[in-house]
């Protein structure tokens, strides 16, 4: 790759590069005069998200905003056709747009979007944008689950090395017990956490649902000296695991099972997800509770770790669509389908949001940092459709748009519980 051609992360900067597929395209159409109704469809689109306090320039840089005070960024718009789209879907398009290059955002991306974020979901337009989410809605029947999984997590374990913690591989919310943690401190942090909500003890069974690239399974058995049965779907994650798991001294303690949670058998002391839930569908949460009313025993205990919202909705379309097919992060209320048809009992809900954009923080920079060893692997559209998924991530934590619970449950009749928290919390 020439120097003409690098893509830089900049976050705080105009990302300056396109596609050189398109370059010619799109500038074919920059000289285009902006009229009259052009500037009128730019401020019907900035109510239909809201008026956030964005600027919007047009491919002949004329400016249009709303508000007097000092834009967070401007997001610039190569063209009509590229405007036309957005006023027909801004959530969606925006992805596929930015991603192309047909739009650039210059000053802080993450500004520009928590700004969206926080007035989309007051304006007139978000009813319609969620009925058009319905309908590009992908199933997680155990086929569809099957290709949903296999589009985002079996894409390559060694881009997913480039900017995940090294310790063990955890794609979900670390926890900064201080602010000052690494991310490998953070996400063994994590591991700890729920490992002591679960209050696991040498010699207990484990069943995990959706278990990543195996390291936290892993840690509970050298940790905590429990049996693991781990299952995933993900080809690519558990041929990672199944490598790991041969190096270390734990093999006799955890199996990984390429398998649908569906087909979970067997009776655990202890089941844990984390990160799964939000993959399955709200539709199949029923499902879910008979898996876990099935195989738990009688005095055990379970926690869920998943992404989550304060009120029932529907992820980012583009997101959805080209990143998580199939997602679906829950309300509390929505969770509750799995644990009120059989009467479990809800004993902790903690919500980690504000550890969840940290934790996108740390990602971003080190895929910043790695950006060279990730153009090796992939396109600039790829890298440039990633960038925006994980600032957009941290962007919805900022906001409060996503949520992080860790849900922690039992059996009705199980009164072996501790009297306090301590235990979280002591060493």
């Amino acid at each position: 790759m020439n120097k003409s051609q690098e893509f830089t992360l900049t976050p705080t900067d105009r990302i300056k590069s396109r596609p050189t597929h398109i370059k010619s395209d799109i500038d074919s159409r920059v000289g285009a005069t902006a009229t009259e109704f052009d500037k009128w469809l730019t401020r019907k689109l900035l109510g239909a998200i809201g008026f956030p306090n964005i600027s919007i320039q047009l491919w002949n840089d004329e400016t249009v905003k709303q508000h007097e005070e000092t834009s967070v960024a401007t997001v610039i718009v190569k063209s009509r056709a590229a405007l036309l789209k957005l006023i027909i879907d801004p959530e969606y398009y925006f992805g596929e747009l930015f991603s192309s290059g047909e739009i650039e955002v210059e000053g802080d991306l993450h500004a520009c979007l928590e700004a969206i974020y926080r007035t989309i979901r007051s304006s007139h337009n978000y009813f319609f944008l969620n009925t058009l989410k319905k309908y590009r809605r992908r199933k997680n029947s155990p086929k569809h689950a099957l290709l949903n999984i296999h589009q985002h997590y079996d894409i390559s374990n060694m881009f997913y090395q480039a900017w995940l913690d090294n310790a063990a591989m955890q794609y979900t919310c670390a926890y900064f017990e201080s602010p000052d943690m690494t991310l490998e401190q953070a996400q063994l942090a994590k591991m700890h956490h729920i490992c002591r909500k679960l209050e696991l003890k040498p010699g207990q069974t484990v069943v995990e649902a959706g278990c990543g690239w195996g390291g936290f399974a892993r840690f509970m058995a050298q940790e905590y000296g429990v049996n693991v049965k781990a299952y995933n779907i993900s080809h690519e994650q558990l041929s990672y695991a199944n490598e790991q798991i041969r190096k270390s001294d734990v093999s006799d303690k955890v199996e990984y099972i390429e398998d649908d949670y569906r087909n979970i058998t067997g009776k655990y002391d202890v089941f844990v997800s984390v990160g799964m839930l939000e993959h399955i569908g709200i539709e199949y949460y029923h499902q879910l509770g008979a898996v876990i009313n099935s195989c738990l025993n009688e005095q055990g205990r379970g926690l869920i770790h998943t992404i989550g919202r304060n009120e029932p909705g529907l992820l980012n379309a583009w997101i959805e669509s080209r990143i998580f097919p199939g997602a679906c992060p829950p309300s509390l209320g929505q969770m509750m389908q799995i644990f009120e048809p059989y009467s479990f009992s809800i004993l902790d809900i903690e919500n980690l949001r504000l550890h969840y954009a940290k934790t996108l923080d740390h990602w971003l920079q080190r895929f910043e940092s790695n950006q060279d060893e990730i153009q090796k692997m992939y396109d600039e559209a790829f890298i440039r459709a990633w960038y925006l998924y994980l600032t957009g991530s941290k962007a919805a934590f900022t906001s409060g748009t996503m949520q992080l619970f860790q849900v922690l449950f039992t059996r009705p009749h199980n009164n072996d519980l501790t009297w306090s928290r301590s235990h979280l919390y002591s060493r």
